[in-house]
């Protein structure tokens, strides 16, 4: 596989093409999951329901310039066939965001962006969080309506993709950006804003996280008791922006504050209680219809069904939460570069289905373990660990830990650290 050679300040290795079935997201799952209820229902309501947030969905549909070479909208309603990946991204200048709350940005940034891919056997999910602080080659990104291109190719940190993609092109921006840097083809995408958190939270009834110590954040706004608090709408939103008030006050302090989140979110929409609600899960698809910005292979009722079927089953100690491999930057201590040689094993093992955890030694900053039992590696028959020649794919280590990895399973049981 060929290296690219167009970052200034480290290499960055371009992996195996990944599988090309159709995503999901942790949250959007939930939507899937609602849609399907609300179409088996049968009643007069229901079909009305499902007219209105279809009706909203496409309406919000977005081209990310995959020219005709993406997953395709399924015909009918069953389990999606393959593997697949999804790129999520948190934008946080949207329209309709709350300036004096937030503050005011001249370009839209994507601040938060997570690539999801479920195996080929849906009986595996992994989710990458990148640093926004990143810097890495962000490509020519064309308009989807006209063609022009906007930018040539220039490294920058990964939150600038959406703003060099323009207002339509932003969304497809990134996912070339995330190719770009992981080799794997982005099948779907979805685009959440700060409106998005607020209203899903509310839909689901609140999510609980865990705080070692109290936080109060002057930035976020963030103030929290020590223990286990159940948080949503305004608060929730709070909760994912805190950086400075965790861990060492930097963007991987906050992707570890994050991944505490989803994983209370996986066990939030995998619980009888939540599956159960048909009013929350109705709430769940409304957002997805009203403030949520999709893939227009994504932005349709049987596509979004099809995913809910395809990864019900899948189990919490199966769904990673990594970060992707970083190392400071030489250029720059406040920002970060990709650490090569870990993120070869992380593309690899994700592009070949082999299981694999993070390194239970790698220190995650800004969270740490609770009392529970931290799930042991998964068996792997992977081959010993070798140093790949040039053009080779690493290999992942026969234990199954990728050393080096910093993340934990959707099982795992962490507390957020204040600074």
């Amino acid at each position: 596989m060929a290296r690219s050679t167009r970052d200034p300040e480290q290499t960055v290795t371009r992996h195996a093409r990944g599988h090309r079935r159709g995503p999901v997201g942790a949250a959007l799952r939930g939507v899937a999951i609602a849609l399907a209820v609300v179409l088996v229902s049968g009643a007069a309501v229901a079909a009305y329901a499902v007219w209105d947030i279809g009706s909203g969905i496409a309406g919000n549909a977005v081209d990310i310039g995959q020219d005709g070479e993406a997953a395709q909208m399924p015909s009918g309603i069953g389990e999606l066939e393959g593997g697949f990946n999804m790129l999520v991204i948190g934008a946080d200048n949207s329209a309709n965001q709350n300036t004096s709350a937030y503050g005011k940005r001249d370009v839209t940034l994507n601040d938060v962006n997570m690539l999801v891919h479920v195996a080929e056997d849906h009986q595996s999910a992994v989710v990458v969080s990148f640093p926004r602080d990143l810097v890495i080659p962000v490509p020519s990104c064309p308009d989807p309506d006209t063609g022009e291109v906007h930018a040539e190719e220039y490294a920058a940190m990964i939150n600038t993709a959406f703003a060099k993609g323009g207002e339509k092109g932003g969304l497809g921006c990134v996912a070339a950006t995330v190719t770009e840097l992981t080799g794997l083809d982005i099948d779907y995408a979805a685009q959440f804003t700060f409106a998005s958190v607020i209203q899903m939270t509310n839909a689901l009834g609140g999510v609980e996280v865990c705080l070692a110590d109290p936080i109060k954040d002057r930035f976020s706004g963030l103030d929290l008791d020590a223990g286990v608090n159940t948080i949503q709408g305004e608060q929730a939103l709070q909760f994912l922006r805190t950086r400075k008030a965790v861990g060492d006050g930097s963007d991987l302090s906050r992707i570890a504050l994050q991944q505490t989140y989803m994983s209370s979110l996986v066990k939030k929409l995998k619980s009888d209680g939540t599956l159960g609600d048909v009013t929350k899960l109705y709430g769940i698809a409304k957002v997805a219809s009203e403030s949520l910005s999709l893939s227009r292979n994504l932005a349709n009722i049987n596509a979004m069904v099809s995913m809910a079927l395809t990864v019900r089953n899948l189990d919490l100690e199966n769904i990673q939460l990594v970060q992707y491999p970083v190392g400071e930057s030489p250029a720059n201590p406040n920002r970060v570069v990709p650490q090569t040689e870990t993120a070869d094993q992380l593309m690899a093992a994700i592009a070949a289905d082999t299981a694999f955890t993070s390194d239970p030694e790698a220190r995650r900053v800004g969270v740490e373990d609770s009392e529970s039992e931290t799930p042991s590696a998964p068996e792997t028959e992977s081959a010993p660990p070798s140093t790949p020649a040039p053009g080779e794919t690493a290999t992942t280590p026969p234990s199954g830990v990728i050393d080096g990895l910093v993340g934990q399973s959707a099982a795992q049981e962490s507390c957020v650290v204040k600074n």
